[in-house]
């Protein structure tokens, strides 16, 4: 017996697509993600998550990232960029989703715990499932801010655009001062 098609969604159009990430930061992981949810939407409305924290996994700020997310999508002009705060509140935190995303077509997550919690509201998928294979960029923000704390590399893992951003406001110093070592640490513990 065959094995069951796939749908792909990879060029599907749909009127209202969701996906809320940290973009911590902007990569060139991120990019075919983005620029996918504004060309298979009408409407695209990408959760900037995490936007009252500020840690290790957070080191940017909520307007640092909505000034990276503007420069990956410079083109495109067919999204929304919604502030989604982390409650440490998984049914609470969905109700604030639903609130602030509405009716959605599709909703786009990675982390099987989000799509858990909003099984019931949304329809949703992976990222890879939106962005063709040749266009998958095997990078994540723990590996951008891994080569950060380390002091080089990590520009080869942001688009261009996104490095000169960071490396101008000096984003890539404070990150150093305020979290390198507690980044390098982390990543001598987990070896």
């Amino acid at each position: 017996m065959a094995p069951p098609m796939r749908t792909s969604h990879q060029t599907e159009h749909f009127d209202r697509i969701g996906m809320v990430a940290r973009w911590q930061p902007v990569h060139r992981g991120h990019v075919p993600v983005l620029r996918a949810l504004c060309d298979r939407a009408s409407q695209a409305l990408i959760g900037i998550g995490s936007s009252n924290k500020h840690d290790l996994r957070n080191p940017f700020t909520l307007e640092e990232r909505i000034d990276m997310v503007r420069l990956a999508l410079a083109e495109r002009t067919n999204y929304a960029l919604i502030p989604v705060p982390d409650l440490d509140d998984g049914p609470r935190w969905r109700e604030m989703v639903v609130n602030l995303f509405g009716s959605l077509d599709l909703f786009v997550t990675d982390n099987p715990y989000v799509a858990s919690l909003l099984a019931a509201d949304y329809k949703t998928i992976r990222p890879v499932e939106l962005v063709p294979k040749n266009e998958r960029v095997a990078v994540n923000g723990s590996m951008v801010r891994r080569e950060m704390a380390q002091g080089d590399g990590w520009q080869a893992l942001v688009p261009e655009e996104i490095a000169d951003y960071i490396t101008a406001k000096h984003l890539d110093e404070r990150f150093r001062r305020e979290f390198g070592l507690q980044a390098l640490a982390m990543d001598t513990i987990l070896k």
